[in-house]
């Protein structure tokens, strides 16, 4: 058995100017900016969503410009195999997390578990 639940939405931007599009969003969604560990920094802004407790992230990206959403688990590849049974398929792997694509081809990604009310608010898989 185990968990997974949204965990939050990605803005991939292709730019350079990551300072400039997190301002963009965070003003547009009334959100702070936040700065992440200087490994992440370079890449990614988190915006503080102190409304619904989602993971909220601005990101600068090679391929156009988008939104996509998080799922956080317990189980990584449980979660694939449950996800791929459902027609997604794996398009690859970054890090610690898989890249996944729904049968009507939006990409998303699959996590490791990280919200603090996760144990509490994920759907349960057999």
């Amino acid at each position: 058995m185990h968990k997974s639940k949204l965990a939050g939405f990605i803005i991939d931007c292709q730019t350079t100017q990551l300072d400039a599009a997190a301002d963009f969003w965070g003003g547009a969604l009334g959100m702070p900016v936040r700065v992440l560990p200087p490994d992440e920094a370079q890449t990614y802004k988190r915006l503080e969503d102190s409304q619904h407790g989602l993971n909220i992230e601005v990101q600068i990206v090679r391929h156009e410009s988008r939104v996509h959403l998080d799922i956080e688990t317990d189980d990584i590849e449980a979660e694939v195999r449950r996800l791929e049974k459902l027609g997604a398929k794996q398009i690859g792997a970054v890090r610690t997390w898989r890249v996944m694509e729904a049968p009507t081809g939006q990409r998303f990604c699959v996590v490791r578990s990280s919200s603090q009310d996760f144990d509490a608010q994920a759907t349960s898989w057999p």
